[in-house]
């Protein structure tokens, strides 16, 4: 059995030559983690397939293609689908999307997975090599991630990616802001592997730099403790995501600096507190935020700091305003996006509600798109002032600024701000960045 695993992108996703000729990317994971789960019984033949990076082909020779699918790569994957399909090839769909709107998913596929696929991956193999394939696959809410196989690694092409590097202790978040797929996709209980288990995978790829993809490491503060702890005989310096509740508790980001932690990707999403609190975000304090970054400047820690543009509270001031406050407090990395009103999200439902969104065209929800009617800009002021943003944060004079105050990681920061500035001035040409792509650059 040949088995492809395939990861779409949606346009402005798809490989170019990257802003240092290699794509900013880290590996994928969920690509690799689903090949460990197949079952040895069926010795089959797995292929990697990731369009961030190269081409998909449209003649794979494959019993079976399976799809990872975000929102703005649903179309992609549907094309993809199709030719694949009209082949005779079945097709799987799954991930965040399938997941969120599986009936939007379901007439494009033999079968869609909805949820994590540690057990349902493996049954529908089965299934399949017996011809009794399902239309739907659903995630049983007793979903461990204990004694899992190690993600196959060894299929990656690592020399077309930053790092391979990528690990992951937790899934999920406990907090219900109303733009984030997680709580909607799979709600507000976190997945945790053991510490033990993190440990193993770590020590089992020989690596001494990490990059860990949770989505806050930090959610269960015990947890974190012992991971933290865990991790300080390994002499890593890791990079990660975390909320700004760190700020709340010293000892925990105490820890996290003795692990290894070098940088942290923080979403701040605002600096008004109503918008917050309409997004649902109360624990996010804007007048707490430049305390946050200069507590972990002070400890070598490097901040991404993201934002959104487009809540109801925004009006034109919020672009000059958000660009003058990441310079004042020398964020290292600054990101701007677009809110996107996901389907599926508590914010897709009260817009759509309200008569307010644009468009269905899923290859739109990006992040870099209007595809909603903003309370206090026009579409056309949203992304004129998210575009004028990207470029004024990432001009010459600003990137000394921001990098003079901060002085944290120069070595990996310097390129990438360069790297950032670049796409800050091709944003609709070369958008090819991760969530955490920036840590990547020297890595």
């Amino acid at each position: 059995m040949h088995i492809a695993l395939v990861s779409p992108k949606g346009p402005l996703y798809r490989h170019r030559g990257g802003i240092f000729r290699k794509s900013l990317r880290y590996a994928p994971l969920t690509m690799p983690t689903l090949a460990s789960l197949v079952p040895p019984e069926l010795d089959a033949r797995i292929t990697l397939h990731d369009e961030g990076i190269g081409d998909i082909p449209l003649d794979l020779d494959a019993d079976v293609v399976a799809m990872t699918v975000i929102t703005g790569s649903a179309p992609r994957a549907y094309e993809l689908a199709r030719a694949y399909r009209a082949r005779g090839i079945p097709v799987v769909l799954g991930g965040p999307h399938p997941t969120l709107v599986p009936e939007d998913a379901a007439p494009h596929a033999d079968a869609v997975v909805t949820g994590y696929a540690e057990d349902t991956w493996p049954e529908l193999l089965r299934d399949l090599r017996r011809g009794d394939l399902k239309a739907r696959y659903e995630q049983a809410p007793d979903l461990s991630l204990a004694n899992r196989p190690l993600p196959r690694k060894d299929l990656v092409d690592a020399k077309r990616y930053t790092t391979t590097a990528v690990f992951e202790a937790t899934r999920g978040c406990v907090h219900k802001c109303d733009f984030c797929v997680v709580p909607s996709a799979w709600g507000r209980r976190p997945l945790q592997k053991p510490v033990e288990d993190v440990v193993r995978e770590i020590v089992a790829q020989g690596t001494r730099k990490a990059l860990f993809v949770d989505l806050n490491l930090v959610a269960d503060p015990a947890y974190a403790r012992r991971l933290f702890d865990a991790l300080v005989p390994l002499r890593l310096r890791w990079f990660g995501l975390a909320t700004t509740v760190i700020g709340h508790d010293p000892d925990l980001m105490d820890r996290m600096v003795r692990s290894g932690c070098r940088g942290l990707l923080i979403g701040l999403e605002s600096l008004s507190t109503a918008g917050l609190a309409g997004a649902d975000k109360k624990f996010n304090d804007p007048s707490a935020y430049a305390r946050l970054i200069e507590q972990l400047h002070a400890r070598g820690v490097a901040v991404q700091g993201t934002f959104v543009f487009g809540m109801d509270t925004d009006g034109p001031e919020v672009f000059d305003e958000t660009v003058r406050f990441c310079v004042e407090t020398g964020i290292d990395l600054p990101r701007f996006a677009i809110q996107t009103p996901f389907p599926g999200t508590p914010l897709f439902a009260r817009l759509e509600r309200e008569g307010r969104i644009l468009t269905r065209d899923w290859s739109l929800y990006d992040g870099q798109h209007v595809v909603y009617r903003p309370a206090r800009l026009t579409p056309e002021q949203l992304l004129e002032g998210h575009t004028r943003a990207w470029r004024s944060v990432y001009s010459m004079r600003n990137i000394a600024k921001r990098l003079g105050r901060s002085r944290q990681l120069l070595q990996i920061a310097v390129p990438a701000n360069l790297g950032y500035r670049f796409y800050a001035r091709h944003l609709h040409t070369h958008y090819t960045c991760d969530t955490l792509d920036g840590w990547k650059v020297a890595s």
